[in-house]
Parts: C-alpha cells; structure tokens; sequence
C-alpha cells in the first residue's frame, strides 16, 4: 500500500459501529483509493500516519458558494449598509470592472485556503448575466487547474433575474455548453411572483431536457409569501427530477406560518428536494428591517430533517460584497448552524457535521465520497475525537488528504507557555473525568 493512517476513529456517519462503542480503525491507500479499513491492518505502507486515536473523516463539502467574488472585498466599494440588495447593486458595480485574471488569482487563492482546512468538494454559482461570459470562463479555468486535488462544481447563475435580465436565459445556455455543470435561477428576484414561478418552470424543463442537476437561489426573502419553494418542488415532481435538485436558502420559511408549513415539507420531501442553508450569511443578511423581536433569519433546519429532507449547510460568501469575513472554513459554518439552529443536543450537533460533510456530498452527487474500501482517498486528521469535539474547538487539520497524497499539515493546537511563563503542554480536547469506587 501507499498510505496507512493508524488508529483513526471514524464519525458515527461513516462508521458501522454504535456511536458509544466505537473502536479506532486503519485506513489502507493505494492508487488513490482506500482499499481497507479495519483494526490493527495487517501491512505496510510506503508512509503511515498516526492518527493517535484523532477523528478521521470525508472531506469537508461546501455545497453553496460564489467563487466569482470571493475575495474582492472593498471593490469597487465596501457595503455600507450591510444589506443584501446593496450587495447585489454592489455586485452590479463591480461587474464591468472584472478581468479574467484577477478572478482567476482570487479564485485560486480561496481554493487554496480550501483544501488547507480539508474542504476538498465546492459547488460555486457563477453569475451569467454579464454577456461577456468572464467569470464562467475564469472559473472553468480554475476547475481545470484544481482538479488534481478539489471537485469544483459550477452552477449557471443569473443573478439579475432569468427573466429580469435581458438575454440571461441565453447566456445561462451558453454557460452550460461551455462545461457549467448545474441550472440555477432566483425566482425571488424576478419583477413578479408570477415571473418567478415561470422561471422556476422555464429552468426545470430546460434542466430537465439536458439532464443536468438544479440548485436554485430560492425565496431568500423575510417575506413569508415568497413561496417559491413550493413550485420548485411541484416541478421537480411533474418532470422526474428527484434527487436532481436543491433549494438554497429558503429563509423565507423562518417567517411562514405552521400549517403552510406542514404542508410544504411533505411534498420536498415527496420530490426529492434537498435543502441547503448558509447559517453565517442567512443570519447576517435576513431580519435586517427588523427591530424587535427580531427573526434569527436561518430556515428551518431541524424540522426539514426530521421531516426526511436532506439538509446541507453552504458557506455562501468569503470576503465579498455581502459577507467581509470567513475563510473557507466548514468547522466555522457548522458552528454557526448549531448555534442559530438551536441544534444543541448530541444528536443536533452530530447533525450539524454531517450537513457540511455526507448532506453536502450527496447534494453534489460525488461519487466515491466516504471511508470504506472502494471509496476516494479523500480524508481530513482532525485534532479531536469526534465530531462535536471538532465543531467546538473548530480543530486543526491535522492532515488532509487528496487522492492518496497528503496535500496539506498544521500542528495540533497547543499552549507553549503557562501563565507564569513556565513551559506548558496544554490540551483543550475534552477533559474526560475518571472516577474509582
């Protein structure tokens, strides 16, 4: 074998043993793939790795984010307001502005700091609106030169409006002949509802037809009549494309009254319909003309997956016109979900990880995604035990993984010194209390 990581302990999600009893395992690599996971693995390997008893787990997958303008924050202007719409005129200012080059350095720069915090899958709208098609083809570009060590997934974005937007259902075509991989749309920004539904239709069928995935911009509104959820889920049902499409960010649930509500789930879930929420820029952007009380802004989280929706979580933006933080980290966004989510029990937290790690990967529809023999050699050492240990401490990448080789290290989080300068070995993994008698 290539590779052996020793002593890992798996997340309960890729895992086969009960969460309490869990024991550590090897992982063999060769070729790229993970060819055994079991105790004590009887073979060598050209490198090994301890793992130390250290969690050991898929990669991190962001299934929603703008890859076309991370980075440029302060171009040409920072958003004052802090609003969305001021970042989309923001958006909109910066446009005629873009060469290819400078969004292909950013864009590299950002993949960059993905794969050093084990985020090695993205699924990035690109904006189709601007005729000149720069950004898809800056970003095809950068799929192309990451693609020895990072999925880069692209969806046709028309960020103005399909219908809104002269000549964006053309260019949105154009995009997908060019190498784009998924349909996108935002039905909310559309001129009317009745516009927005039509284009929710218009980008379905055409989806349809192509057989391609869709992941729609949808009703990320405070508006609880924003309810173009509901027509992405009808059409997905009437054209046969379960399991095909998302909704993302739905924030105008957090609003909608209940009974709308128990009416909605059922039929997502009946569809097929994944949702994906993005709890650091939802909590930032929605509630804004809100004084008090004031809505939290995230849609429904833990009710989508009690009802057997499948529910990821997306970074949405780093350093852009709407979000001036982050940094490509899923262990951050995961925090924020739990938190905003109110998803503080064992089972919630567990939940919150599998939203940027297994929910996003299934979204993305990545083949050969997990820890068994068989499966892509694409794994993340944590500095923790377990999941909720890693959420907490936002733990180092200890070393990630990229088809059987190791692509990036950081040290384990550790004091140097003690408060009265004496040398120090300080340990913030969970404290575990022995007792005797």
């Amino acid at each position: 074998m290539e590779m052996i990581i020793r002593r890992a302990m798996l997340p309960p999600s890729a895992s086969p043993q009960p969460r309490q009893h869990r024991q550590p395992v090897d992982i063999g690599i060769d070729a790229g793939r993970i060819v055994a996971v079991e105790p004590n693995l009887a073979a060598s390997a050209g490198e090994e790795i301890d793992a130390a008893g250290s969690l050991v787990t898929p990669p991190f997958v962001d299934p929603h984010f703008h890859m076309d303008a991370t980075l440029s924050y302060g171009l040409p202007r920072v958003n004052a307001s802090g609003t969305l719409l001021e970042g989309i005129a923001l958006w909109g200012e910066l446009k005629p502005e873009l060469t290819q080059a400078a969004l292909v350095e950013r864009a590299l720069q950002y993949c960059d700091w993905a794969v050093a915090r084990g985020l090695l899958a993205i699924r990035s709208h690109v904006d189709v609106c601007d005729p000149r098609l720069l950004a898809v083809e800056a970003l095809i570009e950068v799929k192309r030169r990451v693609a020895p060590y990072l999925d880069l997934q692209l969806v046709a974005f028309p960020q103005d409006g399909v219908l809104r937007s002269a000549g964006a259902f053309e260019n949105l075509k154009r995009a997908i002949a060019m190498g784009v991989d998924v349909v996108g749309g935002i039905p909310h920004f559309e001129r009317t509802m009745a516009d927005g539904a039509q284009s929710v239709r218009m980008l379905c069928e055409y989806a349809a037809q192509q057989g391609l995935r869709v992941d729609m911009h949808c009703d990320e509104s405070d508006d609880p009549l924003s309810r173009h959820i509901e027509t992405l889920a009808a059409e997905t049902h009437r054209l046969g494309l379960q399991g095909r499409v998302a909704g993302s960010h739905l924030t105008s649930m957090h609003s909608m009254d209940n009974y709308y509500v128990s009416k909605l789930l059922p039929l997502m879930r009946e569809a097929g319909v994944a949702a994906i929420a993005n709890p650091l820029i939802n909590i930032t952007l929605q509630g804004r003309s809100d004084t008090y009380p004031k809505r939290r802004g995230m849609t429904r989280v833990p009710e989508m997956m009690a009802a057997g929706i499948n529910v990821a979580f997306g970074h949405d933006c780093v350093m852009d016109p709407w979000y001036s933080l982050g940094s490509g980290d899923m262990l951050e966004v995961a925090h924020m979900g739990l938190h905003v989510a109110q998803m503080t029990g064992v089972d919630g937290m567990h939940a919150c990880f599998d939203a940027v790690t297994v929910n996003a990967a299934r979204i993305l529809g990545l083949e050969g995604y997990g820890v068994a023999p068989g499966c892509a050699a694409n794994l993340v050492l944590l500095d923790a035990r377990d999941p909720v240990e890693a959420i907490r401490l936002r733990a180092a990448r200890l070393a990630v993984v990229s088809r059987g080789k190791v692509v990036s290290r950081a040290p384990a989080a550790r004091a140097a010194l003690s408060l009265d300068g004496r040398p120090a070995q300080v340990d913030f993994k969970l404290h575990r209390a022995s007792r005797s008698g």
